[in-house]
């Protein structure tokens, strides 16, 4: 692998391992201020599996591109169907 695809690779899982660790803090503290509860955890349940093997990743320095891929199309997937999800969580588990 080049020197720059590497840099890269390492770049976008760090950013992803970030914004895993982000969503669940930001989930966490919605559901402290009143937002419903297990759509919420549910939600960041994806995000809190991305998290600990972004930090294995980190902590090891062994990045793959499989990582950077899959969350890539986890974020996108969750964050174009999250109101829908939230919803429907509330409904069914409400």
């Amino acid at each position: 692998m080049s020197k720059n695809s590497q840099r890269y690779l390492i770049l976008i899982s760090k950013i992803i391992f970030f914004y895993s660790i982000f969503y669940v803090v930001m989930k966490l503290l919605a559901v402290f201020q009143g937002a419903w509860l297990i759509p919420n955890l549910i939600l960041s349940i994806p995000y809190a599996f991305f998290g600990m093997v972004g930090g294995l990743m980190v902590k090891r320095n062994n990045y793959h591109w499989w990582y950077v891929i899959a969350g890539a199309l986890l974020i996108s997937v969750v964050r174009y169907f999250e109101q829908e999800w939230t919803l429907q969580l509330h409904e069914y588990f409400g």
